[in-house]
């Protein structure tokens, strides 16, 4: 746990928030400026800044739950289906620097969208084989 991260002092009962799961790797409380009705944030409650710093048994642990989490949200709700994401870091709209996945149900017509609507470069696909292969180098 981090002193100055308010996930973590949420995690601990130091921050009052409105619990819907906790597990010994994971806690998940409701957002409170939610994009939907039922948007649960779902945070491992070993720190960890990005996602990335993340170990594999933590990753499993917090994707595992967020499946249960996920499904149980569509069913309360009666939701259609749900957006599930990661903002990883500042500069990808990170706001606690806390990982945690966000679970937003989703109803049609609801005038919501789709992940690729949070970027929209418009890349050139002309070079696909070059872009893969810059990513299987990094890996």
């Amino acid at each position: 746990m981090t002193e100055d991260c308010l996930f973590c002092k949420i995690i601990e009962g130091k921050v009052p928030s409105e619990k819907v799961y906790e597990d010994t790797a994971v806690f998940a409380f409701l957002d409170v400026f939610p994009a939907s009705e039922g948007h649960t944030l779902v945070a491992p409650k070993k720190h960890f800044s990005k996602f990335t710093d993340m170990d594999a048994e933590s990753v499993a642990s917090l994707f595992e739950a967020t499946r249960k989490i996920t499904a149980a949200i569509e069913e309360a709700f009666s939701a259609e289906g749900s957006n599930i994401g990661i903002n990883d870091g500042k500069v990808a709209g990170q706001e606690v620097p806390h990982v945690h996945v966000h679970v937003i149900p989703r109803r049609r017509g609801d005038g919501g969208r789709g992940i690729k609507s949070i970027v929209w470069t418009e890349p050139d696909t002309a070079n696909l084989k070059e872009v893969a292969e810059k990513i299987r180098r990094s890996l």
